[in-house]
């Protein structure tokens, strides 16, 4: 990933985050009289000291979000478990990740971004070390549940940071390029993952993320702003998210992405993974090359969303619609997944991953849409919203898959996974019917108001 295009989304905003508009430094003076180092340094400062931590801190959240999507048959084998028990121990993660959205929202408004992802990913390291030495499950459920509280705030977090020095027309590419940073995360996860399995076994591999999540929190703490910052907000009361509730922009956007958001992530993290080696029959060297090339995809389509928002919205092109086209794509590949047509099963694994990042527009519709005194809240709620239903799905599918039997090599039949798309496909088909006849419904009433304020011209 090239950083002098990260490096440019920051550019309107550079100087008036950096520095007070009645006392420029000297070397935004400089950047005022033409001087090209000063038009550097301030970009590169913000970069390294605001962004680069918290999408670190991205990264790190993807992968131990994701991690056990490669660990399956080591943990199988480990513990005997079930999809009923292999789906409860993985999504454990997004249950923990919603418990600690408040918490992470108060922390905020105390003591800033840098200290809060210092406190958190300082928890998530003590979270991958206890589950390298958990020895049943119960154990490594505890240890599953303290890393999400730990990773669970880094994209608020991110955020709130991010957004103090970030002009708003650029938001959607600074968030496209966090979750391009989990996308690295994600596909970090897999083939790599998988080769570190070849010199040491799955405890020593979370010895290892432990030492490598506290080694990023300690990056974060060093290279932080030792003044200024973001913005003091107040944490999100009830009647703060009620408020966000109420709003129509929040509920239209919710009814439309949400829940392909919950699958997208309920699913990657884990069942893409199993319905290729249940249902392909591919090698676990095989999924875990799949998954690195799905987790990969996300880096580009992260990147090619946030920009294709902004070419859209410059035409007049509203981010739900963009939003709307993208759902629906992500359905068809469902779709086709419940076709079970095996020539294209590793297309198919790449296209959910990589159409499905689309439903990060979310975050960007939320904060475009909303008050800026809503901003806060909306994101706690959608963060709550988005870790629920990734958790639901992520369980339920499990049990569903579990409704079959397996066979002599443990693997589950087709038909368990066509019905669980199928679910799927289901529950996500309302949101696009009610958001196409609302368009319909708008442009009907169109005509008539514009009339209407014709009438009411004077003569």
């Amino acid at each position: 990933m090239r950083t002098d295009i990260i490096h440019s989304t920051f550019l309107r905003a550079t100087d008036a985050h950096a520095c007070p508009a009645d006392n420029p430094a000297p070397d935004v003076a400089r950047a005022a009289s033409g001087a090209p180092k000063s038009a550097w340094q301030p970009r590169a400062a913000l970069f390294f000291t605001v962004f680069l931590p918290f999408a670190l801190g991205q990264y790190m959240h993807a992968l131990l979000r994701n991690v056990n999507a490669v660990l399956v048959p080591d943990l199988v084998a480990s513990l005997s478990l079930n999809p009923g028990q292999l789906g409860l121990l993985t999504s454990t993660f997004f249950f923990s990740v919603v418990l600690a959205q408040l918490p992470t929202a108060y922390a905020l408004e105390r003591h800033g971004p840098h200290k809060v992802q210092l406190a958190m990913l300082l928890l998530a390291a003590l979270g991958a070390l206890m589950f390298s030495y958990g020895e049943t499950l119960t154990q490594l459920v505890l240890a599953r549940a303290v890393i999400g509280f730990g990773v669970g705030g880094t994209m608020m977090v991110a955020v709130k940071a991010i957004s103090a020095g970030v002009v708003a027309e650029r938001l959607p590419s600074s968030v496209g390029f966090l979750i391009a940073f989990g996308g690295l995360g994600s596909a970090s996860a897999t083939l790599p993952l998988r080769r570190v399995l070849e010199v040491t076994d799955w405890r020593g591999l979370f010895i290892g993320l432990a030492a490598l999540t506290a080694a990023i929190a300690l990056f974060a703490w060093l290279v932080r702003p030792r003044q200024g910052g973001a913005p003091a907000t107040k944490a999100p009361s009830a009647r703060a998210l009620l408020e966000v509730w109420r709003n129509r922009a929040f509920r239209k956007t919710i009814m439309l992405v949400l829940l392909s958001h919950t699958i997208y992530w309920g699913i990657q993290g884990l069942w893409i993974g199993r319905w290729l080696s249940d249902v392909a029959r591919f090698s676990e060297g095989t999924v875990a090359y799949l998954l690195y090339l799905s987790m990969a995809a996300v880096i580009f389509g992260a990147i090619a969303v946030g920009m294709i928002t902004e070419w859209a919205k410059r035409r007049g092109i509203a981010p739900l619609d963009v939003a709307a086209i993208g759902v629906a794509g992500f359905v068809l590949v469902q779709c086709a997944i419940v076709l079970n047509h095996a020539p294209t099963f590793p297309q198919l694994a790449v296209l959910f991953t990589l159409v499905g990042t689309i439903t990060g527009i979310e975050y960007t519709i939320v904060q475009q849409s909303l008050p800026r005194e809503l901003a806060g809240p909306a994101s706690s709620c959608l963060n709550m919203l988005i870790f629920i239903g990734a958790f639901l799905v992520q369980a339920g599918f499990g049990q569903l898959i579990g409704l079959w039997a397996p066979d002599a090599l443990g693997h589950y039949p087709a038909i368990a996974y066509r019905v669980g798309f199928g679910v799927l496909v289901l529950v996500q088909l309302p949101g696009l019917v009610m958001y196409a006849l609302g368009r319909r419904s708008a442009s009907r009433m169109a005509p008539l108001l514009v009339a209407e304020e014709d009438f009411a011209k004077p003569a």
